[in-house]
């Protein structure tokens, strides 16, 4: 999943959500460095990675790109499921994705001293652009896809993948909802049993 669906994930706690936005720069067991709220967000998201990854209905989606992309598919898959998450968002959240969105930067600048430098360097552009809140729109995805094909050096011609988006848009839209339904179970299960394991 991308940033959207793995900040969605993580609940109401300002750090644990904050663990789940930074865990990919954060290796192996670097993160116990961290307090114990956070450490929950990064082992959260993997576990999210995880089960993600093994899904037939995440691999059925990749399938119709895989062709095309390669080892890119997950990829594109990932941002393609934060858009119908944006889209649909008032059928997950009761707070308006607007404010939601501001919310999380507001929490990310009042704790920005233990944000990985990357993410520290990044964060003007993500709230500039307001990122999370242009997933909604297939213009907006169409943006996130060409940002990535550039971080690739154009060699993994992502922003071409708005064009299956448009094609097989109903296609990803149902296993977004199927998938992402048996996500927030899995979730929410999960964080449960990390918050007993971590927090006295």
């Amino acid at each position: 999943m991308n940033y959207l669906a793995h900040i969605y994930l993580s609940g109401e706690n300002d750090l644990i959500t904050i663990g789940n936005f930074i865990a990919d720069g954060i290796k192996g067991n670097r993160y116990k460095t961290y307090e114990p709220e956070i450490q929950i967000g990064i082992l959260l998201h993997r576990h999210i990675d995880t089960f993600t990854d093994a899904h037939k209905t995440v691999r059925q989606s990749t399938k119709r790109l895989h062709a095309k992309y390669s080892h890119y598919s997950g990829v594109i898959v990932d941002i393609l499921y934060d858009h119908f998450l944006a889209k649909n968002w008032e059928k997950y959240s009761s707070i308006s994705l607007e404010n939601y969105v501001e919310k999380f930067y507001t929490s990310l600048n009042n704790n920005f001293e233990i944000l990985p430098l990357r993410i520290q360097k990044m964060l003007p552009y993500m709230m500039t652009d307001n990122w999370l809140l242009t997933y909604a729109s297939i213009d907006g995805i169409a943006k996130v896809l060409a940002g990535m094909n550039k971080r690739t050096k154009n060699r993994s011609g992502m922003n071409e993948a708005v064009k299956e988006l448009e094609e097989f848009y109903t296609e990803f839209e149902t296993e977004f909802t199927i998938f992402f339904d048996e996500l927030i179970e899995f979730s929410n299960k999960k964080l449960g049993e990390l918050k007993n394991e971590l927090i006295p």
